[in-house]
């Protein structure tokens, strides 16, 4: 059986530029901080893929700092703790959350210096933070004031345009495997002139802002991958991909009146549909979509193997009885209209099972 991958959101397949960037990279075994030929060869890979998410990213090379991935870089949060308190938007991702020093919103300034962090996109709803306004250097958020902004633009980057630079925020985190890259790499990104306490210590490397001898491939991949990105972004790739997403939400809307599309009138990534259907578990439409041959999430998230209700989607509004029936459909650059149209043709059967067994 034909297997149709929707779950783009969760991970993008590896592009075949990021691949054979890669596979060249492996040529070049020198130590990046080596000062012979074969180290400066590793080190120029380095530099190319700096200036590649750069540019991507709407930063300055310098402003790059490669990680381990999205949820490394987020660890900034934790050394901004002690001088610093925390707070996190109600939707943010969870690598986000674990450095929250409260539950509260943002206080007003005036004791202790406040940080807030924020997702531009969000994984599970594809919905889009608005930009806080910053006024005479200080973050205007609701329930009060922030003094630093770190933006998780993992998911927005490379699928709406987006530039560090005009953002005003003064840092951002993002993954390279969610845009066509590897596993396992990411980058900070630090606005000129902040300083921070490293990630890691030891060597220096980054600038001396995360120690240990960098990922040389994994950095190669992550450079050709974000070039990739910028070039779909450009040509329009992502506004087929959100007329692709229009006809799904039609589709099913019209036979599963019931069925509610979150985040429907708001400005929303193009690619992502998540959908809940009271009564029908999403694990269960995930593993019944799984067995007709389509990859898709669950709007629910696992913790020690127990399957809880989105804390994303409960902050929306929504109770803890909806929020465990909600479906993501995540769709990528590979992504076609026929895939689309047979999902929506399987995943209306079984619903048509659903609603025959719930009467």
């Amino acid at each position: 059986m034909a297997r149709t991958y929707l779950d783009f959101n969760a991970t993008m397949p590896l592009r075949p530029e990021a691949r054979d960037a890669m596979v060249a990279a492996m040529d070049q075994f020198g130590n990046p901080s080596s000062v012979h030929a074969e180290g400066r060869a590793a080190k120029g890979i380095i530099e190319t893929a700096r200036r590649q998410v750069a540019a991507l990213v709407g930063c300055q090379p310098r402003e790059v700092v490669f990680t381990s991935g999205a949820t490394e870089g987020a660890s900034v949060l934790a050394h901004l703790r002690p001088a610093m308190d925390v707070r996190v938007d109600a939707t943010a991702h969870d690598a986000l959350w674990a450095h929250a020093t409260s539950d509260a919103s943002p206080q007003p300034s005036g004791d202790r210096p406040q940080a807030f962090a924020l997702g531009l996109g969000n994984s599970e709803t594809g919905v889009l933070a608005g930009m806080p306004d910053k006024v005479d250097g200080t973050w205007r958020i609701e329930g009060g004031e922030a003094d630093l902004l770190l933006l998780d633009v993992t998911q927005a980057v490379g699928r709406v345009p987006f530039a560090f630079s005009w953002s005003g925020a003064d840092l951002a985190v993002l993954s390279a495997h969610k845009i066509g890259g590897p596993k396992g790499v990411g980058a900070l990104i630090v606005r000129q002139g902040l300083d921070i306490e490293a990630l890691a210590v030891g060597g220096g490397q980054e600038m001396g802002r995360r120690s240990g001898t960098e990922n040389v491939m994994g950095i190669a991949g992550f450079g050709a991958a974000a070039e990739a990105a910028m070039r779909d972004l450009d040509v329009g790739l992502w506004d087929k991909i959100r007329e692709f997403r229009t006809f799904l939400e039609k589709a099913l809307s019209e036979s599963a009146k019931e069925t509610i599309f979150v985040g429907k009138d708001a400005n929303r990534l193009p690619n992502t549909s998540c959908f809940i259907t009271p009564g029908w578990k999403g694990e269960t439409q995930v593993m019944v979509m799984d067995l007709a041959g389509f990859a898709v999430s669950a709007g629910s998230a696992c913790s020690s193997g127990k399957v809880r209700a989105s804390r994303v989607l409960q902050a929306m509004g929504y109770d803890e009885g909806l929020a465990a029936n909600a479906l993501r459909v995540s769709l990528g650059p590979t992504t076609t209209k026929d895939e689309v149209e047979r999902f929506c043709e399987a995943w209306l059967r079984e619903h048509e099972k659903f609603r025959a067994r719930s009467m």
